[in-house]
């Protein structure tokens, strides 16, 4: 019998969230007072586009960056996407990242191989950190871009982005950060960075779905990739999503608002489930640094069971939760990012991510452990 949908919960928050009420509310609103085309020169024209300015205002505000500096998207595969194809337009070229980067990056790059684009990947350590030892060792006069994701979408992991960023700069070698499961998770400020370009995705921090942006420092070289009009300062063609963007700044200034508030909730929810498990369900291995990971992610194997059919148990159970990055649901293949940090197999064909968010209750985490354990307890006897 299936569980109610009221009966469930959802511990599949970095693959999207629900977005706010007043979220939703501020985008229906908007959708019918500023339906206009910003664009326009006419008074409902002008009157959209005080809107979309005001929501780059705000995110450049909050993000440490300058108002001209921020690309509207549709989401964060289309921000990474633009990163890619626009710093890497021209003569055949050199691309570093880590193993395990998101399926928006890899594939990216698989695609532009056949132009002659190469791909060196920087080794991680076992906590899924990228190995700093072995950074001075690549040759960085024949790289011309470094993507690499901030916060693992499946591990949690923060990287130390100092030194790379350090080693961009020194070789002139654009870095773009993929902050799509760190914005909203931990404080990102562009200009302290060091990146080129920073990607970002409203849907991850209680946004609405369909919009995103790429952060680009003012004066770097970025080629379009969509032919059309001249919106977005000639950047990304298409009109401009409006209501979309109104909702992504509220989103994000709620997040800025409350973030020591929701952190510390979503980080004693997760550590209680960990812990839970821990005891009723044992043994565990818990993927990945714990020490350096954002608050809301765990990712956990179960030793001695399949990740696949554990996850269809917990399904019917009514938890909802993933084997990893949605984008690369379907493939049957092993997470490259566990592989990459050297996990043994009885631990990466067992491993599955719960990931929270601050809308989940203390009752909820309470009954996670409990059904989590049963399903684990039992297709293990």
């Amino acid at each position: 019998m299936s569980i109610p949908a009221s009966q469930r919960i959802f511990l599949d928050n970095n693959s999207t969230t629900r977005p706010l009420d007043e979220v939703v509310e501020l985008v229906a609103e908007y959708s019918q007072t500023h339906y206009a085309n910003p664009g326009s020169a006419h008074a409902e024209g002008r009157q959209a586009r005080r809107v979309l300015e005001d929501a780059r205002e705000s995110i450049a505000s909050l993000l440490g960056a300058k108002p001209q500096e921020i690309i509207f998207t549709s989401g964060g595969t289309e921000a990474i996407n633009l990163a890619i194809h626009g710093f890497l337009a021209g003569s055949p070229s050199e691309i570093a990242l880590t193993a395990g980067e998101h399926p928006a990056t890899v594939n990216t790059i698989r695609r532009l191989s056949s132009r002659g684009i190469r791909q060196t990947l920087l080794p991680l350590n076992t906590d899924g950190r990228i190995n700093q030892d072995q950074l001075q060792l690549q040759n960085w006069d024949k790289i011309q871009l470094v993507s690499v994701i901030l916060a693992h979408n499946e591990t949690g992991v923060i990287q130390d982005i100092d030194p790379l960023a350090s080693l961009c700069a020194e070789n002139s070698i654009p870095l773009h950060l993929d902050c799509v499961q760190a914005i909203g998770k931990i404080p990102v400020h562009f200009n302290d960075s060091g990146a080129t370009a920073i990607s970002l995705a409203a849907h991850k921090f209680h946004g609405p779905r369909g919009v995103g942006a790429l952060i680009v420092k003012e004066g770097a070289r970025l080629h379009p990739q969509i032919a059309g009009g001249h919106q977005e300062r000639g950047k990304r063609a298409g009109t401009e999503p409006v209501a979309l963007a109104a909702g992504m700044a509220r989103a994000l200034e709620c997040w800025m608002r409350d973030r020591e508030q929701r952190s510390q909730k979503v980080n004693e929810l997760r550590n209680r489930l960990q812990r839970g498990l821990g005891e009723q369900c044992a043994p565990i291995v818990v993927n990945g640094s714990q020490q350096h990971r954002v608050p809301n992610t765990l990712n956990i194997s179960f030793p001695g069971l399949d990740g696949e059919a554990l996850l269809v148990s917990l399904d019917l159970a009514g938890i909802s939760c993933s084997l990893g990055s949605a984008c690369a649901s379907g493939s049957r293949d092993p997470a490259p990012v566990l592989l990459a940090m050297g996990c043994p197999e009885n631990v990466y064909r067992s491993a599955v991510r719960l990931s929270l968010s601050f809308l989940n209750t203390s009752e909820e985490i309470k009954e996670a452990i409990r059904r989590i354990s049963r399903v684990v307890n039992q297709l293990r006897s």
